[in-house]
């Protein structure tokens, strides 16, 4: 019976710690997105999944891919912003980084919160401007083999800025392999 006591004690520690790193982050965001964004900053955005959030830019961690919380380097920097009241809300936060070439680094989750589609973009963001990483499933009705037509159809992101598309990815299900990665296509 002890050792139902000490496992049942261990895993309301564990949560109370988890949910408290939550809340910290949370604090520290909404003091973040309380101060005023550089002018010569572009917002970062992302869309069209329950949950969705950037992994890194350019050599710097923003959200942990496996625990999901905000890298402390990235609070210095001052690049993460609170869009949400907190950080169990979908698409809880957006970028603000400088204007220039960037790498980064953008995780979906269309299907469910254990498997994640990932996005690795190269971007001259300009300053001023919005940008949103928009994903959907591009419905086809094109007429085809029963195999072909088995798979799922490809998942596709527009990156918009402000509000035209100047980017189109998609990721086209290869039926034999099973296996797939984004590709530009021209808009």
């Amino acid at each position: 019976m002890a050792s139902y006591w000490k496992q049942l004690f261990a895993l309301g520690t564990v949560s109370m710690l988890m949910t408290a790193c939550q809340t910290i982050d949370t604090i520290q965001l909404k003091k973040l997105t309380d101060s005023a964004v550089n002018s010569s900053d572009a917002l970062i955005y992302c869309s069209g999944t329950h949950d969705c959030n950037f992994e890194r830019m350019d050599d710097i961690k923003i959200i942990n891919a496996e625990k999901r919380h905000v890298e402390s380097e990235a609070l210095k920097l001052k690049l993460v912003r609170l869009q949400a009241k907190s950080l169990k809300e979908p698409n809880p936060v957006y970028l603000s980084v400088p204007a220039g070439q960037h790498e980064l680094v953008v995780r979906f989750y269309p299907i469910s919160p254990d498997k994640a589609e990932v996005l690795h973009v190269f971007q001259n963001f300009q300053a001023k401007h919005k940008y949103t990483f928009k994903m959907y499933r591009q419905r086809s009705t094109r007429n085809t083999s029963l195999l072909q037509a088995s798979a799922p159809d490809p998942l596709c992101v527009d990156l918009l800025q402000n509000t035209k598309i100047i980017r189109r990815f998609c990721k086209p299900y290869n039926v034999e392999t099973g296996i797939a990665e984004f590709v530009e296509q021209k808009i």
